[in-house]
């Protein structure tokens, strides 16, 4: 078995990836339909439209699909990304580079894979869209423009969710709204001379929520916290869901002293409601703040410094444990 190349431009790659929110989406009925139309265009049992991340393939979608999906280092999809062309593999018992692949060898029997790179609104490769048999096939040239249109479809989808602003599940701003309020909220501060600091959040025990009581109930989670942030904070402050479990608050002319003590409500807040015993977990974040400092810092060394602050202050302070 070969493993996929690492494309040369990964880290821009996974970059503008995970700024594009597709990572974070619950909204999945755009790509459902397009995998449900692949399926039943191309006769085969299983379509799929997958994100690769660093090491490992997220499925906006998969039709017909009911097995784990592979590392990146066994995916045929991780092909696809590296050469940035269409991959058709006919029959896989006849290319040496999957031959002996566990997709092909083990109970999925792949004999054969259409792929195609997805692009995002700045060209970066966001995944793939492919299809899978277990029999051999042939692919012609008209079904190849067949699939050209569909990826063209789902591309379009990742345009619209990549000019969105809002995470869909929490209603929170994502991470593109963040950088572009964040860089207005600076500038208005700096103009008047008043402090802004910037509260970072990453829930506790998340990846145990989802692997003991299933994803839904991480859904939950995720949006009681948004909630509660809702109800602690102001209107005038920045509330976001910045990515998977990270959460951030940018608190308007507010500075360090006076963000601890929010934060210190939020705390309250979020012990209060485990305390409603309405879940079988309980809900946990570790925090830290910073403040912004208007003669040292751009936007990206406030956050990278913000991130390095809320590393060293997560085992001190935290809700629930």
């Amino acid at each position: 078995m070969k493993a996929p190349a690492i494309p040369a431009n990964e880290s821009d790659r996974l970059l503008s990836l995970r700024d594009s929110g597709l990572l974070e989406s619950s909204h999945h009925q755009p790509y459902d339909r397009i995998t449900r139309l692949a399926t039943r265009i191309f006769n085969v049992p299983v379509a799929m439209i997958n994100l690769i991340d660093e090491h490992s393939l997220v499925a906006l979608s998969a039709k017909g699909s009911t097995v784990n999906l592979p590392p990146r280092s066994h995916s045929f999809c991780g092909h696809t990304l590296s050469g940035n062309l269409p991959l058709v593999v006919p029959d896989t018992h006849h290319d040496a580079r999957f031959g002996d692949n566990p997709q092909v060898r083990g109970a999925l029997g792949v004999r054969f894979y259409a792929g195609i790179p997805l692009h995002l609104p700045d060209g970066a490769i966001a995944g793939t869209l492919c299809l899978m048999d277990a029999v051999p096939r042939d692919f012609s040239d008209q079904d190849m423009a067949a699939l050209n249109d569909l990826a063209a479809l789902a591309e379009d989808e990742f345009a619209a969710a990549c000019a969105a602003t809002t995470d869909d599940l929490t209603g929170l701003f994502n991470r593109r709204g963040f950088n572009q309020f964040a860089a207005f909220a600076l500038s208005g501060a700096r103009r008047r001379a008043e402090p802004l600091t910037l509260a970072w959040m990453d829930l506790g025990r998340f990846r145990q929520i989802n692997e003991r009581y299933g994803q839904s109930e991480g859904d939950i989670a995720l949006k009681a916290m948004a909630e509660l942030m809702r109800a602690s904070f102001r209107e005038a402050d920045l509330l976001v869901r910045y990515g998977g479990d990270e959460f951030a608050v940018l608190f308007a002319d507010t500075d360090e002293k006076g963000a601890w003590i929010a934060m210190q409500y939020l705390n309250e807040q979020v012990a209060e409601y485990n305390q409603r015993g309405l879940h079988p977990w309980i809900l946990t974040f570790s925090w830290g703040v910073c403040e912004f400092e208007h003669q040292q810092n751009d936007l990206q060394q406030w956050l990278h410094a913000a991130h390095e602050r809320i590393l060293a202050a997560k085992q001190q302070h935290s809700a629930g444990g």
